[in-house]
């Protein structure tokens, strides 16, 4: 009687996912800001038919590989109040010099809120993952992603409707048109940056959302 000869061992297939979990510890992040940086598109993912998501590793490698993420500034957090938050604030500009005069005003606001900044709107993608502000200040003419492309990815994740959009902006009305559009939803304010307006627009914010003005 032959004896049957032994199976070959099964090649092992390379792994080309991880879940949410494992890529946030990668990325050093929350599990939720994980999940947001995949529904916003900054990470490749699918749901299996249990419901569970998974994250393709070659989308992971390309974020933690990017300028972007590297060089990220977590920045400088206000200090803690006992009394309420503060107000979260991601301002989204290219130009050095306008980026300057932002931080040089937004210090000034009696509220003093928690400022976060951004070049580009890959950058604030991954921030608004991070911080999830309250307001979004942006300008719309950038490198690598624009204002355009990163409100559209924005406006399609409803757990991000309640954040406040103004756009900043060079642009003519008939110029944003011929790129699109933005969504009726957001205020679209010219330049000069119009400081005064801004600060009244988070202000009421503020006030809307119980948090610190002053």
């Amino acid at each position: 009687m032959r004896t049957p000869s032994p199976k070959p061992p099964r090649a092992k297939v390379a792994k080309t996912f991880c879940t949410t979990t494992e890529a946030a510890d990668r990325l050093g992040v929350s599990v939720r800001t994980a999940q947001l940086w995949a529904e916003n598109g900054l990470l490749r993912a699918w749901k299996t038919e249990g419901g569970h998501r998974r994250i393709t590793l070659e989308s992971l490698e390309r974020l933690l590989a990017s300028e972007e993420f590297r060089n990220l500034d977590r920045g400088e957090p206000s200090q803690k109040s006992e009394r309420k938050p503060r107000l979260r604030v991601l301002v989204v500009e290219d130009e050095p010099n306008l980026l300057m005069l932002y931080q040089m005003r937004l210090r000034k606001w009696r509220m003093a809120p928690d400022t976060v900044f951004a070049k580009n709107g890959f950058e604030a993608l991954v921030r608004i993952g991070l911080e999830q502000p309250h307001l979004l200040i942006t300008d719309l003419l950038m490198p690598s992603m624009d204002g355009f492309e990163m409100l559209r990815k924005l406006r399609a994740l409803p757990e991000l409707a309640d954040m406040e959009v103004v756009v900043v902006t060079g642009l003519s009305v008939g110029e944003v048109e011929e790129r699109g559009g933005l969504p009726d939803d957001i205020l679209v304010l010219g330049k000069p940056i119009p400081f005064d307006q801004i600060e009244n627009i988070a202000t009421n914010l503020a006030i809307r959302r119980d948090l610190q003005v002053d």
